[in-house]
């Protein structure tokens, strides 16, 4: 009987975009499962696949059928969960299948490794073969029992725990081994050559008798010298001799930089009670419910977390939590690991690729039963989840923005129902269209109104910058955030300082002719930056040296304009002299751990003022915290974006809610252009409904998400006639293919035209209930991938689009 497995190749392209047969040679059907990567000819090269079924029949004539050439994974890297999940993402958010798989492992699985068998027995217990292989090294790469035909010996030996697999991934994450040494348990031979030992060597013949103490043992080096007073000559010289050797073993990376204390759990107030009550229901009634926790800022959204997961541990299962922003994980790692200690894992893109792996390691082999981390670890490889919780769910790097573009909620919600587990979304001011389903009860709301210390909510203050400017203050600070400064300087107190923008100034213009200068490969104006003096695109990275004139009339009046976090940081210094102030943006957190640092620093006392951008406006809790300034509530109020007032009200209310949050007051202080403008004049009492009533109303006449779904073509070309051209033949190809309950509006160019050298023109689709718009779309996709893609241009399709 043959065995035929079905696998996906690691190669994006449409025709390939299916499962292959491979016939499995005789020696690996033992070891081949679904969930594994195997190595298989395609073409005149061999690629990287993922098995997703064995069968034993097959439609096509054996002869054409090629066999596997390597099995990469001796257990399987992907469960079946993860298989199902996978063609779920490939028709939700129309991909290839092989990168919804791809998106699911560390990156380190996705690069050139070995494998190494590890023994974890006494060698006697092994089968004989195996015993062979063995007795050279307590590690051997797999390659040596491939070659002896002994797999289907190997698999057996894992099953039984004697032996245990380990990647060791070339380039990319290695695995940490730290060099011990292993005593021989064979005390008649340490007899022996102590004997033999001369007895000028005092050192080697004391050591070998201290080691016929503890033979068999395994230990570090540092402790043998510690113990005997000897040096590493002596060790090395007892260890050629034969009494002792040397081995390798294998250790985890530590992401965490530092020591937790155990925490215990908090009263709960009557809200919270109520709302982990209804959540424990499901939990124990095996319910997939989500759950939409809406509380305001403060209100202990994070106990009732706390409280859930140790429920679901003491029902031996396991967590998953995800934060928005990678600057929340190290607050966030660090509850959990206060009160669950060993058993969390963290991923997020701040980690190196060892330490990824090494984490995804532990989730994989079971060490962990939390992790906690961003988007990507929603796809943490548990087996039997028990609870998904989304922290401040309505943040829009929850959307993945390139292929496969999937939403974290949208799985989280998928393997729940997997699971039979509830979901928790939790935020002070959920998404529209989270809210809208918490009304419609497609998700249960529960609902935290009060702090969980019943502190009041900040004092909120909004100010009009037009009047500032009318009385002659051209600063960037109003008069009223000044004196506020200067009050919490005085009391010791920490303020919190927040702008949407980093770098110095946001363009560079010449006063003369106007030119402000563009970066060449994008449509869209280079930012100042002061530190190196030179000019970014934050898209691409194109940078040039800040010219002393400017490059159209050679006039030498160039002057910069807007606000970068460079630039406060700077007007501050000249202010309040002496203030110690710590910045937050992409610029100085690029180092590994600088988040962690910086945050620590904060806390502990050593600045008066963190500066940042949105990284900072949300999940921070400091007692001292009791000043919060945003200096220009503007900045996201303004973009072409349906969202942009939902995003704004957001950000107020969580920049707003890092004030006050224990035993001393809080203030925040609003500078604005538009104080007339409701996203930001309800912002002031930080109340969600009468925001919500106002925001969907304008949904509603505007014809936008929650009321209608959008789905958003892009078309892009070196040429921006070729990009135009192919826009309209999409569109007009749409239009004969839907019906007319659907509006499509374009094309048009995209809001920044053009990006590193491409032009980019779009469609929207809007609809309520189209049936045939999946089918539509795959056909457009099909057309374009067959015969567009060979002229060049580049097609995307984005199912729920964050920005437009």
């Amino acid at each position: 009987m043959i065995t035929v497995a079905q696998v996906i190749v690691d190669v994006a392209a449409y025709p390939v975009d299916r499962p292959f047969d491979y016939l499995v040679p005789a020696e690996m059907t033992q070891i081949i499962e679904t969930g594994c990567r195997v190595k298989v000819p395609f073409g005149p090269r061999n690629v990287l696949g993922f098995v997703v079924a064995i069968k034993n029949e097959t439609d096509v004539p054996i002869e054409k059928i090629k066999p596997v050439s390597q099995v990469l994974d001796i257990e399987p890297v992907l469960t079946g969960e993860m298989l199902d999940l996978a063609k779920w993402l490939k028709n939700e958010t129309i991909c290839y299948e092989i990168d919804a798989l791809q998106v699911m492992l560390p990156s380190a699985l996705r690069a050139k490794y070995e494998k190494i068998a590890n023994l974890q027995t006494e060698l006697e217990l092994l089968p004989e073969p195996l015993q062979e292989i063995f007795r050279a090294s307590q590690q051997i790469n797999l390659n040596v029992f491939e070659k002896n035909n002994l797999l289907p010996q190997l698999k057996a030996a894992i099953k039984n725990k004697q032996v245990s697999i380990a990647n060791v991934v070339k380039q990319k994450g290695k695995v940490k081994e730290v060099r011990k040494v292993q005593i021989i348990e064979d005390n008649q031979k340490l007899a022996d050559i102590q004997a033999n030992i001369s007895n000028r060597a005092k050192k080697q013949k004391q050591l070998v008798e201290w080691m016929q103490l503890h033979a068999g043992e395994i230990m570090n080096p540092e402790v043998i010298y510690k113990e005997m007073h000897t040096s590493a000559q002596v060790l090395n010289a007892v260890v050629d001799l034969g009494a002792a050797a040397f081995v390798q073993e294998e250790v985890y990376r530590d992401p965490f930089t530092k020591e937790v204390k155990r925490t215990n759990f908090l009263n709960l107030t009557d809200e919270q009670s109520v709302a982990l009550n209804q959540i424990m229901n499901a939990i124990e009634g095996q319910e997939p419910k989500t759950f939409l926790l809406q509380g305001v800022t403060g209100s202990g959204k994070t106990e009732v977390y706390l409280q859930t997961i140790a429920k679901v541990l003491n029902d031996g299962k396991e967590a998953i939590v995800l934060v928005p922003e990678i600057s929340l994980t190290p607050q966030m790692t660090e509850r959990f690991r206060s009160r669950f200690g060993e058993l969390v894992a963290v991923m997020h893109s701040g980690l190196s690729v060892g330490e990824k792996y090494d984490e995804w390691r532990k989730i994989h082999q079971g060490k962990v039963k939390v992790v906690v981390g961003a988007r990507s670890a929603v796809f943490a490889p548990f087996e039997n989840v028990g609870i998904i919780i989304l922290d401040e769910e309505h943040e829009s790097t929850y959307k993945q923005e390139d292929s496969p573009r999937y939403h974290a909620r949208d799985v989280a919600i998928w393997r729940s129902k997997y699971h039979n587990c509830p979901v928790i979304l939790g935020s002070a001011t959920p998404s529209l269209e989270s809210f809208a389903r918490a009304k419609k009860n497609v998700y249960t709301l529960l609902t935290l109104k009060e702090r969980a210390l019943k502190q009041s909510l900040p004092k909120v203050q909004i100010v009009d910058m037009r009047d500032e400017l009318k009385k002659g203050n051209r600063s960037m600070f109003s008069q009223s955030l000044m004196e506020s400064i200067q009050i919490r300087l005085e009391k010791k107190e920490q303020i919190v300082l927040f702008l949407n923008r980093r770098g110095y100034s946001s363009f560079v213009m010449c006063r003369d002719c106007g030119t402000v200068l563009q970066c060449e490969n994008c449509d869209i104006s280079l930012t100042y930056h002061r530190k190196n003096e030179k000019c970014k695109c934050h898209y691409c990275g194109y940078e040039i040296h800040v010219p002393k004139t400017c490059p159209q009339c050679q006039s030498d009046h160039i002057r910069y304009f807007g606000t970068g976090t460079q630039k406060v940081e700077e007007e501050l210094a000249k202010f309040f002299p002496g203030i110690r102030v710590l910045r937050m943006d992409v610029d100085t957190t690029r180092a590994k751990g600088s988040h962690e640092q910086l945050l620590q620093a904060f806390g502990d006392g050593e600045a008066d003022v963190l500066l940042g951008t949105q990284m900072i406006a949300k999940g921070l809790d400091y007692p001292n915290i009791t000043l919060v300034g945003v200096l220009s509530a503007d900045t996201s109020l303004h973009l072409p974006d349906f969202r942009a007032a939902e995003k704004t009200f957001q950000l107020l209310t969580q920049v707003s809610g890092r004030a006050g949050r224990h035993e001393k007051p809080g203030e925040v202080v609003v500078q604005t252009y538009t104080p007339e403008h409701y996203a930001i004049e309800l912002s002031e009492a930080q109340e969600y409904d009468p925001f919500y009533e106002r925001e969907m109303h304008m949904r509603h006449q505007a014809g936008y998400p929650p009321y209608y779904y959008l789905a958003l073509i892009q078309v892009s070309h070196e040429d921006v006639l070729m990009a135009a051209d192919y826009a309209g033949k999409a569109v007009e190809w749409l239009r004969s293919q839907l019906s007319f309950n659907v509006s499509i509006i374009g094309p048009t160019a995209s809001g920044i035209s053009r990006l590193q050298n491409r032009y980019r023109y779009q469609c929207l689709i809007k609809y309520k209930v189209e049936p045939d718009l999946i089918p539509t779309l795959l056909q457009l996709i099909k057309i374009y991938r067959s015969d567009w893609i060979k002229k060049g241009i580049n097609l995307t399709v984005d199912l729920d689009p964050n920005m437009i």
